[in-house]
């Protein structure tokens, strides 16, 4: 019996804390070398992609700039471009939002893409619905929370309606020349809805993918619906095994009952990774690395984002606040709020601080980290193959704490023992970000819906 696949991305940071920039080996989040760096070493790793992941504003806390991560970056699509032309098979997926962005644009910029890097685009869905995000837009925050996946998939409807616009024959003959060949068909795209009315040609032949790659990373049951029925790939958050087990058991029956092959859904988590010459010493990296991350100002932030209070007196070597979360707040802005009940989170984080003696700043470094895989190389091989094994993934999006070259002792010393367990590539074996997912076409998803 043939091994599953482990499958690799490589994350490039965008709108988190993870990456220590004040590490003095830490490059720019702006200089075209950094992206490159990052990029080659991906491909040098024969990872399936490039993951971008974006904000649409600058975060604020306490009504300032939060500058703790990543502040002001390249347009997403502008990045993906230029890297096209420094890679030959390097997935380029880009997380671009379905709130503020129009499909027709949408679905040109990356057919654009998709053609320009012969293959190799992908496009992360996310959706929007605050108005704090909305102001940089002409529409404002008009949107209800509960309308966005609505949207989103009326969005990505017609940006596939657009991909399918022209005929499988509207090859062109004579790019150079604009003539195509006989018998070409482009089609005119109707589309009617609640978010949309829309009616034009196509303007570009179908790219070599048919459709770029669709991310989704949305969690809650809305957006695994709508990753379910609409994803070719999920990027999630879940840690444990058995965690993942469940969620990916989850998305693949959604699959199933969207008229999908569960096999159509690939499950990435993101994922760091801490290395050392003995589990020892990537124990010790890995706390090293955490007090980088959470350092007392990054401890009263984080808790600011639950308590929705100002905490600036607040000692973080100290207890954690003895007043209760305002769950009105808008102390934090731009930020996703994962706490439905920051009441019950607080309470819950005061009996952790007090069972194990854990001062405000040490209970931020034990609940606010992803999931790692801490050890030496052969341990982190083994540790994320078996995940795959067990179905509780199909691979990982990797966030290096360093950038650029954060991701090079991984390719240098994890990849060749993967290779030697019989679970990664020795070599790419296709030429579109598809090919290395082991997706199928776009179109064989409703053929497949015809018959079942």
């Amino acid at each position: 019996m043939s091994r599953r696949q482990v499958h690799l991305g490589a994350h490039f940071p965008g709108v988190n804390a993870t990456t220590v920039w004040r590490d003095p080996r830490a490059g720019s989040q702006v200089d075209f070398s950094s992206f490159t760096h990052l990029a080659r070493t991906a491909e040098r790793g024969l990872m399936d992609f490039f993951f971008l992941a974006e904000g649409l504003r600058l975060r604020e806390q306490r009504g300032r700039i939060y500058d703790l991560d990543v502040v002001g970056r390249p347009d997403t699509l502008t990045v993906l471009g230029s890297l096209a032309a420094v890679t030959t098979h390097l997935g380029l997926a880009g997380t671009i939002n379905a709130t503020f962005n129009e499909p027709y644009e949408l679905a040109r910029q990356f057919a654009s893409l998709d053609h320009l890097s012969g293959g190799r685009a992908a496009w992360n869905v996310v959706t929007s619905s605050d108005a704090f995000t909305g102001e940089n837009f002409r529409r404002g925050g008009y949107l209800a929370h509960s309308e966005r996946y609505a949207r989103a998939r009326e969005v990505v409807d017609v940006a596939r309606e657009f991909w399918d616009s022209w005929s499988g024959d509207a090859l062109v003959a004579d790019p150079g020349r604009g003539v195509f060949a006989a018998g070409a068909g482009i089609g005119t795209v109707e589309h009617t809805g609640p978010q949309f009315d829309v009616r034009a040609p196509g303007l570009l032949p179908r790219s070599p993918q048919g459709h770029p790659v669709l991310f989704q990373a949305g969690d809650s049951d809305e957006g695994r619906e709508f990753g379910a029925t609409y994803a070719d790939a999920i990027f999630t958050m879940h840690g444990s095994l058995e965690a993942g087990r469940r969620f990916t058991a989850d998305l693949r029956a959604r699959a199933v009952r969207a008229g999908r092959s569960g096999e159509d859904l690939k499950i990435l988590p993101g994922a760091t990774f801490v290395l050392g010459d003995t589990p020892e010493q990537a124990r010790e990296r890995a706390y090293e690395i955490r007090l980088q991350q959470v350092g007392p100002e990054q401890a009263v932030a984080f808790l600011e984002q639950v308590w929705g209070r100002d905490l600036s007196g607040l000692d973080p070597d100290g207890p954690l606040p003895d007043v209760d979360p305002d769950p009105a707040s808008t102390i934090s802005q731009g930020r996703v709020k994962h706490a439905k009940d920051p009441v019950a989170v607080a309470r819950g984080y005061r009996e952790l601080a007090q069972a194990n003696g854990w001062s405000a700043r040490e209970l931020v470094i034990e609940v606010s980290g992803r999931q790692q895989f801490v050890g030496t190389p052969e341990q982190v091989a083994q540790e994320m193959d078996d995940y795959v094994q067990a179905d509780a993934c199909d691979g990982f999006i990797l966030v290096p704490s360093l950038t650029p070259t954060g991701l090079d002792e991984f390719v240098d010393r994890v990849v060749p023992l993967l290779q030697e367990r019989g679970s990664y590539r020795t070599a790419y074996s296709g030429t579109t970000l598809r090919d290395h997912l082991g997706l199928r076409h776009p179109h064989q998803h409703a053929a497949h819906r015809a018959t079942a």
